[in-house]
């Protein structure tokens, strides 16, 4: 009878551990997010700017920040860095390592068409860029992103709509029913930016702009669908140069018709009689 008591008495232990280590798992999650927020706060700032300088172009602006915890916890932030780079210099653009985390990239375009073409093919490329066999391959949320620049020439003044659109939800942390568990702001910073030379105006944007006098600044945010649209109006060259042309060939016509000798009136002799 004793001995049946011990075991009775027992028994609760290996169900007491069991219940414990079915709890550490179902909060495994947790245990991730937790480590991410305490080792990789704030450990990207990822900016993107539409630079216009007038109707014949400007530069895409990228400037791409990564702490120093996220470059030493793993290799795959430097094979990024070099992924970037080697898509810039596809496009014809140019790269500035400013530290071993910081990067500026700067891509020109000549018009609207080829900064719709040059951004999509930059963020959205068809293939990765080749790396080196060595390198191991990044494995990177898919993102998906589009932008659209429609165009409307009024002789003197030429009207932009610029819509932009992208997809952040692989960034957020998922629950297994689909819900999204985190947003991860504290990880990400990440803007999107417009300068104009006449500043611009947001239209129909998930998100609200900050305007800085002639830029609009948008931040993204990670784990959801951002949806951006702005108008903006940029003199034509083209068009008040032609405008220009006529007034000068009109005033030119008028001057000289102004000095052009006047041709005299017929003179009438009359006959004196007497």
């Amino acid at each position: 009878m004793r001995r049946s008591s011990r075991s009775t008495s027992a028994s609760p232990r290996p169900r007491t551990l069991r219940t414990l280590l079915r709890v550490l798992v179902r909060l495994r999650v947790f245990w991730i997010i937790l480590i991410a927020a305490l080792f990789l706060s704030g450990c990207v700032k990822y900016d993107v700017g539409v630079h216009y300088d007038g109707q014949n172009g400007g530069e895409i602006v990228q400037h791409v920040q990564l702490s120093d915890r996220l470059t030493n916890f793993s290799d795959a932030a430097q094979d990024w860095l070099r992924s970037v780079e080697s898509r810039t210099k596809q496009l014809g653009g140019r790269v500035k390592r400013l530290s071993n985390q910081e990067l500026l990239v700067r891509i020109p375009f000549n018009n609207g068409a080829d900064l719709e073409a040059k951004f999509n093919q930059f963020f959205q490329p068809e293939t990765e860029p080749s790396v080196a066999d060595s390198e191991p391959k990044l494995d990177l949320p898919k993102l998906t992103s589009h932008l659209t620049l429609t165009e409307r020439n009024l002789l003197l003044l030429e009207r932009n709509r610029l819509s932009f659109d992208v997809d952040l939800r692989s960034l957020g942390v998922l629950s297994a029913n689909g819900n999204l568990l985190v947003s991860p702001g504290s990880l990400l910073d990440l803007e999107f930016s417009l300068n104009t030379p006449w500043g611009a105006r947001s239209d129909n944007s998930s998100s609200q702009a900050v305007r800085q006098g002639n830029r609009l600044t948008w931040n993204l945010k990670p784990g959801e669908v951002n949806h951006l649209e702005a108008v903006f109006w940029i003199p034509s060259p083209l068009g008040m140069g032609t405008v220009a042309i006529a007034l000068l060939v009109i005033s030119g016509s008028f001057v000289k018709s102004l000095l052009e000798p006047q041709p005299e009136a017929p003179i009438i002799e009359s006959t004196l009689e007497g």
